[in-house]
Formats: C-alpha cells, sequence, structure tokens
C-alpha cells in the first residue's frame, strides 16, 4: 500500500493547475443527482428528511427540533432544479455530468482510508469527509447541510488541504492565553477538574491539584505550582471557544476499522491539541500549541497505522 507522508511539504507542483484542487459548491439536490449518475455512489452521510411537526405543536406552539426541520425542509424546497442549474454552470450537459464531478463521487463511495473530521468554532459546527485511494483524495464539506463543497486533488496535496479545514475565522478575535505553549498533566486530573469546573464546583479544583501536587509538567519536565496548575484546569474549560475531532479509519477491507482519533480544542490564543499518552503505567494528556498546518503532521503517524 502506498505510504502517506502528511508530515513534510508536498515537492513542488510541475504546473500550476497541478498545486490547485480543484472545488465545486454543489447544493444537496445537485449532490444527489451527481450521486446517481455516479452509478448510484453512497454519499459518505445520511440525510434524514424532515419528520414533520409533532401532534402537540397545534395546542402546545411548534417546537425547536420540529422548526428546524421545517426551516430546513423550506430552504432545500426553495432550490433550484438540480439538473438545470449544473447545465448552467457547465457541470452536465445532455444529461452526462463532468468526469470530474463523477470520479471524485467514486472516489468518495471506494476509498481505501476515511477521515472524518467535526470542527466547532463560536457555536458554528462544520463537517468534511476526506476519503482517499492510491495517488487521489476526495473531499466533502458542510456547515448547514444544504450547500457542500467538492474537491478533488492529488494525494501529495493533502497537508495543505488539511491546514485549509483547521484555519480559524477572521471574525473570531484571539488573545493571549492563561496555559503556556506545552503542559503534560494526568488524564485523570484533567477530567475531574473540568466536571468540577462545569459543574459549578470550582471548590474541588484546588484538592484535586494538591492530590497531583507535582505531576503536572512542561515539555522539559518542569513542575508547576499549584496556583499555575490551577490556573491551567480553569483555563481549559473558560477559555474553550471550539473543538475540531479527526477521525481515522481502514475501509479497504469488508468492514471499516477505526484506527485512531486527533482532538484538538480552540482556547483564547489559538488551537492545542490533545495527546493521549502513558507515563509509568500512568494515562496522562499533553495539551501542546498547534498551528492548522500542524494537522497534517498530526495525522501522519495515524495514517502510518492504515498504510503500514
Amino acid at each position: 500500500m502506498t505510504t502517506i507522508d502528511l508530515s513534510t511539504p508536498p515537492a513542488p507542483p510541475v504546473g500550476l493547475l497541478d498545486a490547485l484542487p480543484r472545488r465545486v459548491a454543489l447544493t444537496l439536490p445537485e449532490l444527489r443527482l451527481v450521486a446517481e449518475k455516479a452509478g448510484g455512489a453512497p454519499l459518505p452521510f445520511a440525510v434524514s428528511e424532515p419528520a414533520g411537526g409533532s401532534a402537540l405543536d397545534d395546542r402546545l406552539g411548534e417546537s425547536r427540533g420540529s422548526a428546524e426541520d421545517t426551516a430546513y425542509a423550506h430552504a432545500v424546497g426553495a432550490l433550484h432544479d438540480p439538473e438545470t442549474s449544473l447545465s448552467r454552470r457547465g457541470l452536465m450537459s445532455d444529461g452526462v455530468v463532468d468526469e470530474g464531478l463523477l470520479g471524485a463521487l467514486g472516489l468518495l463511495a471506494t476509498p481505501t482510508l476515511a477521515l472524518d473530521l467535526d470542527i466547532t468554532v463560536g457555536g458554528v459546527q462544520a463537517k468534511a469527509w476526506h476519503r482517499q485511494a492510491g495517488a487521489a483524495v476526495a473531499a466533502l464539506a458542510t456547515v448547514d447541510g444544504i450547500v457542500f463543497e467538492l474537491a478533488w486533488f492529488p494525494t501529495s496535496q493533502w497537508p495543505g488541504e488539511l491546514a485549509r479545514v483547521a484555519v480559524i475565522p477572521e471574525d473570531l478575535s484571539l488573545h493571549d492565553s492563561s496555559l503556556p505553549p506545552v503542559v503534560d498533566l494526568p488524564y485523570e486530573l484533567a477530567d475531574a477538574a473540568g466536571e468540577a469546573l462545569r459543574t459549578g464546583r470550582s471548590d474541588l479544583v484546588a484538592v484535586l491539584v494538591a492530590q497531583h501536587r507535582g505531576e503536572v509538567t512542561d515539555d522539559q519536565g518542569g513542575e508547576f505550582t499549584d496556583a499555575d496548575v490551577t490556573g491551567f484546569l480553569s483555563a481549559l474549560t473558560t477559555e474553550c471557544r471550539g473543538r475540531l475531532r479527526a477521525l481515522v479509519a481502514d475501509v479497504s477491507g469488508k468492514t471499516t476499522t477505526t484506527v485512531g482519533v486527533v482532538s484538538w480544542i480552540l482556547l483564547a490564543d489559538g488551537w492545542r491539541s490533545l495527546r493521549p499518552h502513558q507515563a509509568d503505567d500512568a494515562h496522562r494528556v499533553e495539551v501542546r500549541r498547534v498551528q492548522p498546518v500542524d494537522l497534517g503532521a498530526e495525522l501522519a503517524p495515524v495514517l502510518a497505522e492504515v498504510t503500514a
């Protein structure tokens, strides 16, 4: 199987077009039509039709779920006929869909490696599905489930596409964080302190910190004071503004095998990776500051388990 290297920059492209992944915006009806034209290729997500209002809506008022379903159904229903809109854009002619679109949908349906990304920033959630086979990758992404971006590109360009997924929106202001660039701490402490802070029991944090005194370190093994650790734990909860979760699966066989997960959280000054590991039989987690361009390198060891 081909080795995928996401930890080093790709080789310079031969020509300009080789460096530019092709991207096409498609509405849900257009996407469904292209999938149908691609031999009934299955999409990497399930689309459930709105169930309609509850029998109690007339008496108690429309519930939030019913209102959202109704709004979604109206939005999809207001879209143009997919065959007409694809033809106007030059993506379909005489009932034949552009070969690039068909190939991308075919790759989404028959990959050897699947990468699912779930990103939430500032209350907005985005989902992306990356599918790889051989030297090619196809990616599908959406924020609202109505308009999708379909892209396809060589595997060598994958690191840049992953960095694009993790770019923080320009309208989200950043400022200094109370957390240093690297903190390594017991998972038990991080989990228990987070639960205490989320449930309004901040008084328990000092007790938890005292129980793990000397166990929170920087990347050089240096220890922090109890007051510093208390501030770090608070920052992990109060500064959190988003998250990124990447799930890698081997889909080359008859069954799907989940290989690993990469998790990031968005704090006041940007992304931090959460790297679980073991030391002296104890479960620990390293919280390290990262940039969007680091996502490929973070995923490289996980992907290596599939491609080895």
